[in-house]
């Protein structure tokens, strides 16, 4: 089977494509590689894949891989995906997230794909207090833009099933961490600034809660889905372990042999949703689908993974000076 997967050098995409070339898949890589690109997390595979440099929302082009390539399965990671990035400029996720979205679907539509993974967040819900979980029924009610143009995009796949018949099957992870994650999201950024023994920033109090998804877990959900998945439905994938941010914090520290003084409360994101916790029933019953990895296994694993591929995190941290002067304010 050909699947063309977009966002292919990314975090979670590049998970994918590694897991797909050792499963024997026939894998077309579509990827813009911005800041959070990189094809170093491909190039243990890179011999075995076709690669393209496109943006999405480049219909001449995309129709152009397509035409040549007639993948049988899409798997549409592509996305711009931090919050952060979101609230300062909020344009570059409308253009990818939704008008990419849009591309792809109707160029997917044209030749007729036989599925059409489209890869969604927890976020898309908007935020829990401290009961409660998310069903795949639950209302969309994000609450930045970057969730906003996440829940466009389901709701184009949605749309595009209904009205067109494309095979459109949604998948809604919780919070994803493991290697190669780029050192904007919370874990990395720790992991960073600990080993230089820099202030570690936290948002707020560092109360927020977010349930916590091993990469790997993730990817072998989507892998299942695309096996027993149903045309039209949404699948959570969530691992039940929930974690406050401060708890997240303290256990990096803890097995760097750091001290919690390291810690730095700074001002609170704008619109920071306090909790999200996802109720993976349906992936269960009829997926057969549960996370493996427990959170202390995989944090362990993660910190491990960075402390062997320090250079890698320093140079992409470099890249980011910019951004956290903004934001850990």
């Amino acid at each position: 089977m050909k699947v063309l997967v977009t966002g292919g050098a990314g975090f979670i995409g590049s998970e994918f494509v590694r897991q797909a070339v050792d499963r024997g898949f026939e894998v077309v890589v579509v990827d813009k590689l911005t800041y959070a690109g990189d094809t170093e997390r491909l190039r243990r595979v890179f011999d075995r894949i076709s690669f393209y440099r496109c943006d999405i929302s480049n219909r001449e082009f995309v129709y152009h891989i397509f035409e040549r390539e007639r993948p049988g399965v899409v798997f549409h990671f592509a996305a711009e995906s931090h919050v952060d990035r979101s609230i300062i400029d909020a344009t570059p996720f409308i253009d990818t997230n939704i008008k990419g979205t849009q591309v792809l679907l109707d160029v997917a539509k044209d030749f007729g794909v036989e599925r059409f993974i489209n890869v969604s967040t927890d976020e898309v819900y908007g935020e829990l207090g401290e009961e409660g979980q998310f069903y795949e029924t639950t209302p969309l009610n994000p609450n930045s833009p970057y969730s906003v143009s996440k829940a466009s995009a389901d709701m184009l796949g949605r749309a595009y099933y209904r009205t067109y018949g494309v095979p459109v099957i949604t998948v809604r992870p919780s919070n994803n961490y493991g290697p190669w994650q780029y050192p904007e999201k919370l874990i990395p950024v720790v992991i960073f600034k600990a080993l230089n023994d820099e202030p570690v920033p936290v948002y707020g109090k560092g109360l927020n809660v977010r349930e916590w998804l091993y990469v790997s877990d993730c990817v072998e959900a989507m892998f299942m889905v695309l096996e027993k998945g149903k045309p039209g439905e949404t699948y959570n994938i969530g691992s039940g372990y929930e974690k406050r941010n401060i708890e997240v914090v303290k256990s990096i520290l803890h097995l760097l042999g750091k001290g919690e003084e390291l810690i730095v409360f700074v001002k609170d994101r704008p619109g920071h949703d306090f909790r999200y916790s996802l109720n993976t029933e349906k992936i269960r019953k009829e997926i057969g689908w549960s996370a493996k990895t427990d959170f202390e296994t995989g944090v362990e694993k993660t910190v491990r993974w960075y402390l062997s591929h320090r250079e890698w995190l320093e140079d992409k941290a470099r890249e980011l000076k910019k951004l956290w002067e903004k934001v850990y304010k």
